[in-house]
């Protein structure tokens, strides 16, 4: 059962809008002002707090602050309940990191609703951290209608294979939806090696790290595989994500989490054996365009392989014949499938 905690020095409407919410089949718990609700929240840590702005001693703002600076209650939904409708203290209050406000006086369905919507964002939110993926971040919000960036809603364009997305060092002007086909993105070292930083495939997102950052592309996209893009303009991405700010937050923690993903990247490659880098290759390959479909199949060139592990494509033959020769995987008129998933991903050297 999901725990509500109401904050509000009229008691009137505290044991009202407990009331409601115990009707609704919530676990609620209520404090006569803020000192006492920030307490309670410390405490209990409830999956959702309605706060009223107007209290003496400690105001809604300050019960805010106060959950905000704590780690435990930073990510807690919160939702103000006011008399007051100036534009000041809704940005006020959006700033300081509120979710949303009704406004007194209010009706059962406009709270049970509000509440809801919360809930369903802080559960998403939930899901993505787990998976640590701003894809899949951005797939849930859509599909939960929490952001509307819905690309059945934009144009695509069919893109050959080889041909360039955006390049390396260009200012962002779109997010881009790979819609079918797969895409890649690489960098060009100065010897003229290119290097595979990502892949992207059908229902995948790329260039949101440029647009978030507000900085040219560190890579360049490239079509793996004919495919058909969607490209979704600068402010409509920036518009949905930045007007709540709990999500562009989340959008903010998620690009670090990439970031220190290629960083370990790297190091696996500087570190790693050639071996244990084309067992990670391989498996990460099949994870981002096979593990939907379950077919085992690594349906990319072996160049494309090799950029990804960053080796030369006869250093990365010579492993592939070697892995054969195990039983790791099977080459078949050139097509190279995983046979045994689990020993390729605990490669030992």
């Amino acid at each position: 059962m999901r725990k509500i905690l109401v904050i509000d020095d009229n008691t009137d409407i505290r044991e009202n809008t407990a009331e409601i919410l115990t009707l609704a089949g919530y676990q609620v718990a209520t404090a006569p002002n803020g000192k006492k609700g920030v307490e309670s929240a410390m405490q209990d840590q409830p999956d959702l707090i309605v706060c009223d702005i107007m209290m003496p001693d400690l105001d809604g703002y300050g019960v805010l602050h106060l959950l905000k600076k704590n780690s435990a209650t930073e990510n807690i939904p919160f939702i103000f309940l006011t008399a007051k409708t100036e534009r000041s203290d809704f940005r006020k209050g959006m700033e300081m990191g509120a979710d949303d406000y009704i406004t007194k006086p209010f009706d059962d369905i406009e709270l049970l609703n509000a509440i809801e919507i919360r809930l369903k964002k802080s559960d998403l939110l939930k899901e993505a951290s787990a998976a640590g993926s701003v894809n899949n971040l951005l797939k849930n919000l859509n599909e939960s209608g929490i952001i509307t960036l819905n690309p059945d809603q934009y144009d695509s364009s069919f893109h050959a294979k080889k041909q360039l997305i955006y390049s390396e060092t260009k200012r962002p002007k779109f997010l881009y939806f790979v819609k079918a086909g797969k895409v890649k993105t690489f960098k060009v070292h100065e010897d003229g090696k290119e290097y595979i930083t990502n892949l992207y495939s059908e229902g995948d997102f790329l260039g949101y790290t440029a647009l978030l950052e507000n900085s040219s592309y560190e890579d360049s996209a490239e079509v793996l595989e004919d495919a058909e893009v969607v490209a979704i303009p600068k402010d409509d991405f920036l518009d949905a994500v930045y007007k709540d700010i709990s999500i562009a937050g989340k959008f903010i923690k998620l690009i670090t989490h990439d970031v220190k993903e290629k960083e370990d990247r790297l190091l696996h490659l500087a570190y790693d054996s050639l071996r244990k880098r084309v067992a990670k290759a391989l498996v990460s390959i099949h994870e981002k365009f096979n593990k939907a479909s379950g077919h085992q199949q690594i349906d990319i060139s072996r160049e494309d392989i090799a950029q990804y592990v960053g080796t030369a494509t006869e250093s990365l033959i010579r492993t592939l014949s070697d892995f054969k020769s195990e039983g790791l995987v099977e080459i078949k008129e050139g097509k190279i499938r995983i046979a045994n998933e689990e020993k390729l991903k605990n490669l030992l050297y």
